[in-house]
């Protein structure tokens, strides 16, 4: 898919009657935003279960076994899920941060959750505790009427604004306007080895696509995203690969190599270090979710 050089602002209306906009994806794949997008809704994402690559800002990581999102007003980010993420579900939140007034969060009772707006940001995920109290709430929602979503999206933001078990993902707050380079170069960077990652990518040949030196290009990459271009695109195999571990299809020995990786020994070693399992344990693990 072609990506556009700056990103897509996005319509969000809420239903008649509410102030915010929950969805559902209960066929565990949100289509509806693949695409290089921002709006001036805060959003948060529960994706429950299953593999996929986060791409917030300037910020380019990946999640295994679900995610919990919070991704501030006019923040630019691709979707989270796909038909190969394998999660159950993703419902997701937007409000306008003035959805309770605009200066509701000012009074002292806010004060937490306003300065967690402030943080939603630079982007924020939230770790497996956080997640696991969390995510079954956020999926109650669906169920509720209006009034039962205000209230219990209030109590949903308290509990994430008492939490510090979260991680930051952009060093600082993205100025959207600044970045359109940054965000053609990352597109096209990423839509090759989307593309190319079952072979090996020569630095040459990835630093001559976005027309810089070698070593320009390896400055510039771990600077935007925190790693180096080798070790990304190992992340993109590993996050392939446990995608395909998950649809219990082809041995272990054959997603190795159809992952990009020329060494089982060395693929096993990298998948355990990533996801904290082997491959064939997070085959079992997948494999008892979905029989339970």
């Amino acid at each position: 898919m072609k990506m556009s050089k700056e990103p897509v602002l996005e319509s969000i209306s809420p239903k008649h009657g509410s102030s915010l906009k929950i969805c559902n994806y209960a066929a565990a794949t949100n289509e509806h935003a693949p695409t290089w997008h921002f709006h001036p809704e805060m959003e948060i994402a529960y994706i429950n279960g299953g593999s996929g690559k986060r791409h917030i800002g300037n910020h380019i990581s990946y999640y295994n076994d679900g995610d919990l999102i919070f991704i501030g007003a006019n923040l630019p980010h691709f979707g989270f899920t796909d038909s190969l993420t394998g999660n159950k579900s993703e419902v997701v939140i937007q409000a306008r941060e003035e959805f309770l007034g605009e200066h509701f969060f000012d009074i002292p009772e806010m004060q937490p959750i306003r300065q967690l707006l402030q943080r939603s940001k630079q982007g924020m995920i939230f770790h497996e505790s956080v997640r696991k109290s969390v995510g079954p709430k956020i999926e109650a929602l669906v169920d509720l009427s209006s009034f039962e979503q205000l209230m219990s999206f209030l109590s949903i933001l308290q509990e994430l604004a008492a939490t510090d078990d979260y991680s930051l993902l952009n060093v600082e707050k993205v100025i959207l306007e600044s970045k359109p380079q940054d965000t053609q170069r990352l597109d096209v960077i990423y839509s090759f080895v989307s593309k190319e990652f079952t072979r090996t990518i020569p630095l040459s040949e990835i630093s001559d696509m976005v027309s810089m030196t070698e070593q320009a290009f390896s400055r510039y990459f771990r600077k935007k995203t925190g790693k180096t271009f080798t070790q990304f695109v190992n992340e993109y195999r590993l996050v392939h690969a446990s995608k395909l571990l998950s649809e219990r299809h082809l041995s272990i020995t054959d997603i190795c190599y159809a992952s990009g990786f020329n060494n089982f020994s060395h693929f096993n070693k990298s998948f355990k270090a990533f996801t904290g399992k082997s491959p064939s344990q997070f085959r079992d693990q997948f494999k008892n979710v979905l029989d339970s």
